[in-house]
């Protein structure tokens, strides 16, 4: 462990709850001190010290394209020439706004704004004041960032910590949230049931991807839509992580399922930090100022952060061989480590997660059986090898376009290496 880190780290805790701004970067489930990253370029990160590491974590998937990609890089370094933020409209989000509405089908209006976690709690808030209705169904072990009703049995952090709800989210702020078990229609149902005239909104990650990558099973996303039109609840579709990953239109193009609303954020602003959410029209005009829902945000749009997210669509539009490069690579590597370590690993496009278990894994109580101890043993060892994974059982392996066959083959012999020690 590189001495730089360690002494960032002894001054981060002094002024950072915990040393860090986000809770999973502090490395605690794993009993280690957090690397400070100084640099990246492609799909290598730099700590303070200077050493390299194959990045599998590409800043939680943003960069789909590799880190420092020069067109981005080009591109941001032209808009802010001309000035950081204005406070007012600018051409560039009407660009990424159209950019999206003419090439998705079911985005006909989008709102921007500053990270997953807002265009979420905004999405549900739209989706409360459209249908006059109250409670909301999610997940079992699906994240939709921390805002109060979404932190009930959520995934990620909340897992990683070993207590899936938070301090100082109320009975109150919680209480319309109803659980149901990702991929089990059933359990939906019974909810929808029980509640017929009150779901505004059921919210999913089309692929969860923060318990871990667990794919949405045959038929499932398909039945949350059949079910939805039946008991008049919109479908929301969380897209932070898999939109303009598994596919442009992300997991709705994908698996072939129209939500109602999307929630964004991740690769839509290139690596900066941007979220949105987006539905048909007749949805998003009861967003303020021409409807009666209120949202707003100082810095949203803001030009650096939609010039980055412009040039970054633009490449994945032009280039769809890059979704079929990912995925044959993300196929390569799963196949690889199940080969090689003999665990269950769950795949889907670009996104990979080897659980520490021989039992499938498809909802949260299976991926709860992960060895979390043999993973923070693996974790050290490949760090101490140069490969940087997400300090946490429960996320995914990102990859991008910069990841040559053999960084999958020296990451999948690594594995082999530490598991049959």
């Amino acid at each position: 462990m590189s001495n730089q880190s360690q002494n960032l780290f002894e001054r981060a805790q002094k002024v950072m709850p915990g040393g860090v701004n986000s809770p999973v970067r502090a490395f605690k489930s794993v009993g280690l001190t957090p690397r400070f990253i100084d640099r990246a370029c492609g799909n290598k990160i730099y700590d303070a010290e200077g050493r390299e590491y194959l990045d599998y974590v590409g800043s939680w998937g943003p960069m789909i394209l590799g880190h420092a990609d020069p067109k981005v890089i080009e591109a941001v370094q032209k808009r802010v020439e001309k000035g950081l933020s204005f406070g007012a409209c600018t051409e560039a989000e009407v660009e990424l706004a159209e950019l999206i509405t003419s090439n998705i089908d079911h985005i006909e209006m989008i709102r921007m704004v500053n990270s997953g976690t807002e265009a979420v709690m905004s999405a549900l808030r739209l989706a409360r004041g459209y249908s006059k209705k109250n409670k909301i169904i999610k997940f079992e072990g699906c994240y939709h960032g921390h805002s109060d009703a979404m932190l009930v049995k959520a995934g990620s952090g909340a897992m990683t910590f070993g207590d899936p709800d938070s301090a100082g989210v109320t009975k109150g702020a919680a209480e319309d949230t109803l659980l149901a078990r990702y991929n089990d229609l059933t359990s939906v149902e019974a909810l929808m049931r029980e509640n017929k005239d009150d779901v505004a909104c059921v919210i999913v990650e089309a692929t969860a991807a923060n318990m871990g990558v667990v794919p949405a099973a045959a038929g499932f996303l398909a039945g949350l839509r059949k079910l939805c039109d039946q008991y008049g609840a919109l479908l929301i579709f969380d897209e932070v992580i898999t939109g303009f990953r598994l596919a442009f239109g992300g997991a709705a193009e994908y698996f072939g399922v129209k939500p109602d609303l999307v929630t964004y954020g991740k690769i839509i602003g290139g690596g900066m930090p941007v979220g949105a959410y987006g539905g048909s029209r007749e949805i998003m005009e009861h967003v303020s100022p021409v409807g009666s829902v209120y949202q707003a945000g100082t810095l949203s749009g803001n030009p650096i952060a939609m010039t980055a997210g412009i040039e970054a669509l633009k490449q994945l539009l032009e280039k769809p061989e890059i979704y079929t490069q990912l995925n044959e690579m993300g196929a390569y590597l799963a196949d690889g480590l199940r080969e090689a370590c003999g665990f269950t690993v769950n795949n889907i496009g670009s996104l990979t997660c080897m659980f520490y278990t021989k039992e499938p894994v498809s909802d949260y109580d299976s991926a709860c059986k992960s060895d979390t101890a043999g993973f923070s043993h693996v974790f050290r060892e490949l760090l101490a090898a140069g490969i940087y994974v997400a300090p946490s059982q429960y996320e995914a392996m990102f990859l991008n376009t910069a990841f040559s066959k053999e960084d999958l083959d020296f990451t999948i012999e690594t594995y082999r290496k530490i598991l049959t020690q």
